[in-house]
């Protein structure tokens, strides 16, 4: 007897193969982010945190679909005492650029293009990492790639541009930094 997932299977080969593509692979987005301030999984600065001059650090991204329309960014942090806490929500970026600078100033507008967002503070742009003393915390940057403008105003905070990115992200990447007091 032929189980669902096997029959599936079977029906997916069968389409496939009628319409010539049975040696065809599904392009997979490989988008990329990176920073010279740090590796993924090892420690942030002070300077990118609010126990230094709490400014940005240097992003930059390659590999992005070619559907890709604009990035958005949303820097969060999984281990604040009171639930994932929001640093920096940055949208609209337009396709053709490809990093941010460290110290990207804290206005709605990013020279370039795009737009900062609201952050946890509640304070425009980047805001860094500022955990209590004793744990350490991992900082996630979530660059995604959209095919989509996101229409939004000024002032979004995460839950906006998360809200307005359903149904439009055709790629992610992530960089993880750590920062312990």
């Amino acid at each position: 007897m032929i189980s669902m997932s096997d029959l599936k299977r079977i029906s997916i080969a069968v389409i496939f193969a009628l319409l010539g593509l049975a040696n065809a692979q599904p392009a997979l987005a490989q988008l990329r982010l990176t920073s010279p301030a740090m590796a993924s999984g090892a420690a942030i600065a002070d300077d990118y945190a609010c126990t230094g001059a709490d400014r940005s650090p240097a992003l930059a991204w390659s590999d992005a679909p070619q559907s890709t329309k604009l990035f958005a960014l949303i820097v969060d942090d999984p281990d604040a005492p009171s639930g994932t806490f929001v640093h920096w929500v940055a949208y609209n970026i337009p396709p053709g650029v490809t990093s941010l600078p460290a110290g990207v100033p804290q206005t709605t507008e990013i020279a370039g293009g795009g737009t900062n967002g609201i952050n946890g503070f509640e304070h425009i742009g980047y805001n860094g990492p500022c955990p209590p003393p004793g744990k350490m915390h991992h900082y996630h940057f979530h660059l995604f790639a959209l095919d989509s403008t996101l229409t939004l105003g000024d002032n979004a905070d995460a839950a906006a541009v998360q809200s307005a990115m359903t149904g439009h992200v055709v790629a992610t990447a992530e960089l993880v930094g750590t920062f312990q007091r």
